[in-house]
């Protein structure tokens, strides 16, 4: 995912250190090129090999280290990055980019950085909320760095608050959203439906399917990193809410066409990979739920179709999309659909496929709109999910 791409990763001395060290091996592991530079302080915390087994790479700690090739280093470094990421961010460190002193390898690197700066602090709570601090933090802010804030917890100092430094996985989606892909659908608003719907029957017992919501979560997360605004639309899912993703969490079906009909006009494009359910009981007040021969009575009506619907309502420019799971005769069946709820495309697929449908971590998807019909391949959903989106792109 981040092949190509050259990231700094400055250290400063600070505990958390030691999380810069999973941070550099997962950008590793995504073929990213990690040039690390640390402060003479941070080398307090954790030594330069350390990264430097980790990366492949010398790890920079002087400015004037004649071990390498002829060349201004922290210049060449700095043309080179695509990103430059310090974490941990000292107070120290922080004050002296706020004011443009360059007296080491990794301040002299960062002012001559033209690339995407990003800035995650890491200290004592009392630090943190230091006016002093916060100034630096909000001039940082108006040259263009990015400030990610620290989390709250228990800290090495043995008090409680903010400052510790967010969990390595938390930092590379930061580093991903900047960088893992072209920003082709920046300026653009998107909305994602995902995961089941749940129709109560009583108390205990619903109504449902078995849709994991994987697929939508997959196409709002590429959205995302592509630089679309993403409104996620989600019925109940085991799944960790995609980062920098508006997640509008719902259980029945009549929860998610409201959510989605109270902003669909804002949208330039929608896609509905929800698997909603059809039907939701209906009882007279009082009434229970009737059984014969073992079998449950229950009384139904069929929900309100969202797709149809915002075919029936679209704006113009929008773009709909919507997704078809058929067992049989599935290219006429979304042709159908496609038709009938007057939307642009329809992505099809058979359960009885290998590899697609419901708690699979791939998907066989067919392409359909009204002038094309095609086939993808077996693909991982994340996959799947950059080719619906750079299908409707070209359309």
């Amino acid at each position: 995912m981040l092949k190509d791409k050259y990231v700094i990763l400055g250290v400063t001395g600070s505990i958390a250190a030691y999380k810069a060290a999973a941070l550099a091996s997962a950008l590793k592991k995504l073929r990213c090129d990690v040039q690390v530079i640390m402060t003479k302080n941070a080398q307090n915390f954790i030594h330069p090999v350390t990264f430097e087994t980790l990366t492949g790479r010398k790890c920079l700690t002087d400015t004037f280290d004649r071990n390498f090739s002829f060349e201004v280093e922290h210049i060449s470094v700095a043309k080179q990055a695509d990103l430059a990421l310090i974490a941990p961010a000292s107070a120290n460190v922080i004050g002296k980019l706020a004011g443009g002193i360059a007296d080491d390898m990794l301040t002299t690197t960062l002012l001559a950085c033209t690339c995407r700066k990003l800035i995650s602090p890491a200290m004592n709570t009392a630090m943190y909320e230091n006016p002093a601090l916060q100034n630096n933090l909000n001039t940082l802010r108006s040259y263009g760095y990015e400030i990610i804030e620290p989390a709250s917890g228990h800290l090495a100092c043995g008090d409680t608050g903010r400052g510790k430094m967010p969990e390595p996985e938390v930092l590379l989606s930061y580093i991903l959203k900047e960088i893992a892909c072209k920003k082709d659908l920046s300026g653009k608003k998107v909305l994602v439906t995902a995961g089941p719907t749940q129709e109560a029957i009583d108390p205990v017992r619903v109504i449902t399917n078995h849709s994991t919501g994987r697929m939508g979560y997959a196409l709002a997360r590429a959205a995302m990193l592509r630089g679309a605004d993403v409104t996620l639309v989600s019925g109940p899912v085991s799944l960790a809410p995609p980062p920098f993703v508006t997640v509008v969490p719902v259980r029945s079906a009549d929860d998610m066409f409201r959510a989605v009909t109270a902003v669909s006009d804002q949208q330039d494009i929608i896609i509905k990979a929800a698997a909603v359910a059809d039907y939701t009981p209906v009882f007279v007040s009082g009434e229970k739920v009737k059984k014969k021969d073992g079998d449950m009575n229950i009384p139904l009506k069929r929900t309100e179709d969202i797709l149809k619907y915002l075919g029936e309502h679209r704006r113009e420019g929008q773009f709909l999309c919507g997704f078809s799971m058929e067992t049989e005769h599935m290219i006429e069946n979304s042709q159908k659909k496609l038709f009938s709820k007057h939307v642009d495309m329809i992505a099809a697929n058979n359960l009885k496929t290998a590899g697609a449908g419901f708690g699979t971590d791939t998907n066989v998807v067919t392409l359909i709109t009204r002038d094309n019909i095609e086939e993808l391949p077996i693909m991982t959903k994340d996959e799947t999910a950059h080719v619906i989106l750079d299908r409707i792109l070209h359309m």
